[in-house]
């Protein structure tokens, strides 16, 4: 593991449902430019996580980004600070096309007066050709696999340094998960650090770096995503194999 400075350090982070804890002093690191992943079965605390990392739970525990601790932070702070998060349901807006849904990512850096906040349009349809045929049309009417790419170019157009994603392959079909990750992978190529969430183990290991094993709040395994792959315990709950995996997405 790096001895430099983690992009993101969390340590012991408990989250609480009301009364009821869903994430038990959980400790991960993510490197700059690099992809760790999170897995675990449905249910298992993974998008608790994710949103008490963005500010929208409560949450106690160590959460340093970029050497600073973010207690106290909100959430757009935590954006502006280059930290964003494509949720699991995605969260567009139906009613608007993918045009305004696109602009409305990069909302906080234009109201900051920012120049060029706009420049990142060109780069998302560039690397999302669909959307760019689409840009007219309302968000609703795009298939699921469109759907999921608007929602991370949208989240691109806040100029992340760390993009989080909660099951970006849910509900889609092997193919369109193939390319999804196989984004992800060149975003992480172009200095983009990702933490990946997923019950989807067998592609997510595929393309990370590192990755940790979630099962009710608690970390029961983490290292090399080439380690848990090879892991007994992570082949016979995860992989449904006794062998490696096939690959889904080439090379990273």
């Amino acid at each position: 593991m790096s001895t430099a400075t983690p992009l993101l350090e969390v340590r012991d982070l408990h989250v609480s449902h009301g009364k009821v804890e869903a994430v038990h002093g959980v400790s991960l690191r993510v490197d700059a430019g690099s992809i760790v992943t999170v897995i675990g079965p449905n249910g298992a605390g993974k998008s608790t996580l994710l949103a008490a990392l963005m500010g929208l739970l409560p949450c106690r525990g160590t959460v340093r980004y970029g050497g600073k601790d973010m207690t106290g932070m909100d959430v757009e702070a935590r954006v502006a600070a280059g930290l964003t998060l494509v949720p699991e349901r995605r969260e567009l807006f139906g009613e608007l096309s993918v045009h305004d849904n696109l602009r409305l990512g990069a909302y906080q850096r234009l109201r900051a007066g920012e120049r060029g906040a706009m420049k990142e349009l060109g780069a998302v349809y560039a690397r999302f050709p669909r959307l760019d045929e689409r840009r007219e049309q309302l968000a609703l009417t795009l298939s699921g696999g469109e759907r999921q790419m608007l929602a991370i170019g949208r989240a691109l157009m806040a100029k992340p340094k760390l993009l989080m994603l909660d099951e970006p392959s849910l509900g889609l079909a092997p193919l369109i998960v193939r390319e999804i990750l196989g984004i992800v992978a060149e975003l992480r190529a172009e200095g983009v650090a990702i933490l990946l969430v997923e019950q989807n183990a067998r592609a997510a290991l595929q393309i990370a770096d590192r990755g940790s094993v979630l099962e009710t709040g608690d970390l029961v395994l983490e290292g090399s995503a080439a380690e848990l792959a090879g892991h007994p315990r992570v082949i016979e709950s995860y992989l449904g194999l006794k062998g490696g995996a096939t690959p889904v997405v080439g090379p990273a």
